[in-house]
């Protein structure tokens, strides 16, 4: 490392310089080294929140039950329709499954 003028008219030598600018790079490595620490940290979180299947199912089932209480606070008919039809595609299904099995013996 070179000494520069203003090092010089301070009476710095060459020596005080490296070790300044060795000092300078330490704290940069350790900065470096703490936001890469903390975006490691970020990134483990989110594959975390990404990957943890019971977590993701009840994130999913509550935004759905929110969107049908707000469908049936907004059109209460539609939501009586909907359950009908929901329940009579759940009892078809069952008792398609259930002849099955007893045609099946």
């Amino acid at each position: 490392m070179t000494v520069t003028a203003t090092d010089a008219a301070r009476g710095v030598n060459g020596r005080d310089a490296k070790t300044r600018a060795r000092n300078l790079t330490r704290l940069e490595a350790r900065a470096n080294s703490e936001r890469a620490r903390a975006e490691f940290a970020s990134t483990l979180n989110a594959l975390e929140d990404k990957l943890n299947v019971p977590k993701q199912v009840r994130i999913k089932t509550a935004r759905a039950k929110a969107r049908f209480r707000r469908f049936a606070d907004e059109q209460p008919g539609a939501a009586v329709a909907v359950a009908v039809g929901v329940a009579a595609v759940v009892g078809v299904t069952v008792w398609l499954v259930v002849r099955a099995a007893v045609d099946g013996k």
